[in-house]
């Protein structure tokens, strides 16, 4: 690895780690200090507005219906969530925030607009530009590899092509 490979692998870990702990800290000091981050996740999962079923908000999470039951069990009994069975087909759940999930969940968004702001307001127009563009290539590259780590069939296909192109690289070099 290169010296500029080395500084933006340090820097992404880095950035990654700085901003959950920055969530977790944020959420122990405020009102809704009985959330964990994940419990927080799942409330923005399920939006403020229209109850979802147990299988859409598990499908935006990237989690099984199973686990999310479990997270859903837990926000039922702190207040946070509402359940209920469809009225037109019984086998559906949904599942919608309480007055209290709504404003836990739009905190949080707070706690992220604010951030976002903090980052880009030192920058001039172009720059934020340029920073947007480069978050974006970023993301895009990272939603490429979970889609290619999601097809569990291909798993070892893929992590065979990620060392061979790895290995291109350093022979390119």
């Amino acid at each position: 690895m290169n010296d500029r490979e080395q500084q933006m692998a340090q820097g992404l870990v880095s950035i990654f780690e700085k901003v959950l702990v920055a969530e977790e800290k944020s959420l122990q000091k405020a009102y809704f200090s009985k959330l964990s981050l994940a419990e927080m996740h799942t409330l923005d999962a399920i939006g403020p507005y229209d109850a979802r079923t147990m299988t859409e908000t598990a499908q935006i999470l990237g989690i099984t219906v199973g686990t999310l039951t479990v997270a859903i069990d837990r926000l039922v009994k702190k207040g946070f969530v509402d359940r209920k069975r469809d009225e037109a087909d019984k086998r559906v759940v949904r599942i919608s925030l309480t007055r209290e999930g709504k404003i836990a969940a739009r905190m949080h968004g707070k706690f992220h607009k604010v951030l976002a702001r903090h980052i880009l307001e030192p920058y001039d127009d172009n720059e934020q530009e340029l920073l947007l563009k480069l978050v974006n290539d970023v993301d895009g590259y990272l939603s490429t590899q979970v889609a290619r780590y999601d097809r569990e069939d291909q798993l070892r296909k893929t992590a065979k092509e990620v060392a061979n192109d790895t290995r291109r690289r350093k022979t390119d070099d």
